[in-house]
């Protein structure tokens, strides 16, 4: 009996951190789940801002002086690409759940990367240029 690459009995756990050998469906689902993750501590991260910036205007205009350097637009650029695949992949996936896409599903996510690399790329040339 052969052993699945993409799911690897108790005997050798290791193999699920290998990542040679994994489907295309496996990558989408493990990067669906970082980009969960990743906008989950963005949320908690943005409320602790704005609790800062209820205290006033001085706090808010020591906030403007510290977003204003490349790391932070790096940053924020990062939450709008994990947004943005977080979103197309799970209308891929909700398509493909609910209708007869199943067996198009790869050719579904090759399309959902190339409009997230447009979508990223034009968000990208904005942030950085204003």
């Amino acid at each position: 009996m052969a052993v699945d690459t993409n799911k690897p009995s108790s005997a050798n756990w290791w193999k699920w951190f290998d990542p040679r050998a994994r489907d295309v469906g496996t990558w989408a689902f493990i990067l669906n789940r970082i980009t969960a993750l990743g906008l989950t501590l963005y949320l908690f991260l943005h409320l602790v801002v704005l609790s800062t910036l209820a205290q006033g205007p001085q706090a808010y205009e020591s906030f403007l002086n510290l977003i204003k350097n490349p790391i932070y637009t790096f940053g924020e650029l990062l939450v709008v690409i994990a947004g943005i695949y977080h979103g197309l992949n799970g209308i891929r996936i909700g398509w493909t759940t609910f209708f007869k896409g199943a067996p198009i599903q790869k050719q579904i996510l090759y399309v959902v990367l190339v409009v997230a690399l447009i979508f990223i790329i034009f968000f990208a040339i904005r942030m950085f240029t204003t």
